[in-house]
C-alpha cells in the first residue's frame, strides 16, 4: 500500500503494509526514533505522537489511517534554528527525565493540551497526563515542567 502524509512539516510518501502501526513506520521507514515503543498495548504513553494535532498511541495506531494527515514527533518541534520548543526546554530545566524515554510522549501530549487549552491548572494537567507513565522521575518535575511551558507559551502569543 502507497501512502502520503506530512511528517514534522514535510511530505512523505512510503509502501508499506495495511497492518503496520504508525510507530513501526515512524521508526523503522521515516528513522524518527524519537517515537519510543514500549507497552504496545495503549497503556504507557512513550509512543504518542500528533496526528493533526490530537494525541495518539503510535503503538496501535495503523499507519494507513495517517494518510493525508500532519504527525508530529518530538523530532518537528524545535523551530529551523534548532531553538527548542517551550516545552523542551522546560523538561530541561525542571530535569523532567532521568532515563528520558517517556519524555517525548510526554512533551508531545502535553503540547496537545496546551494547544487546546494555555489556561491549564494543576489538577488539569494530572488528568490529562495520567495515560502517560513515567518509572523514573515522579511526576512533580514533569508538573513544573508543563507549567513554565504552558506561562512561556502565553507570553509568546
Amino acid at each position: 500500500m502507497r501512502i502520503g502524509f506530512t511528517l514534522n512539516g514535510k511530505p512523505v510518501t512510503l509502501e508499506m503494509e495495511p497492518r503496520e502501526t504508525l510507530a513501526e513506520v515512524l521508526r523503522g521507514r521515516c528513522r524518527t526514533t524519537g517515537v519510543k515503543v514500549s507497552c504496545e498495548s495503549q497503556v504507557c504513553g512513550s509512543c504518542t505522537v500528533l496526528v493533526d494535532e490530537l494525541p495518539v498511541s503510535a503503538c496501535t495506531f495503523l499507519a494507513y489511517e495517517a494518510r493525508g494527515k500532519r504527525v508530529t514527533t518530538i523530532e518537528g518541534l524545535a523551530d529551523e534554528s534548532g531553538r527548542l520548543h517551550p516545552l523542551q526546554q522546560a523538561f530541561l530545566d525542571h530535569f523532567a527525565f532521568q532515563c528520558g524515554f517517556c519524555t517525548p510522549g510526554m512533551i508531545l501530549a502535553a503540547k496537545a493540551l496546551l494547544d487546546e487549552k494555555p489556561e491549564v491548572t494543576d489538577e488539569e494537567i494530572a488528568a490529562h497526563m495520567n495515560s502517560n507513565l513515567c518509572r523514573c522521575t515522579g511526576y512533580l518535575p514533569i508538573l513544573k515542567a508543563i507549567r513554565q511551558a504552558a506561562t512561556a507559551l502565553r507570553e509568546t502569543k
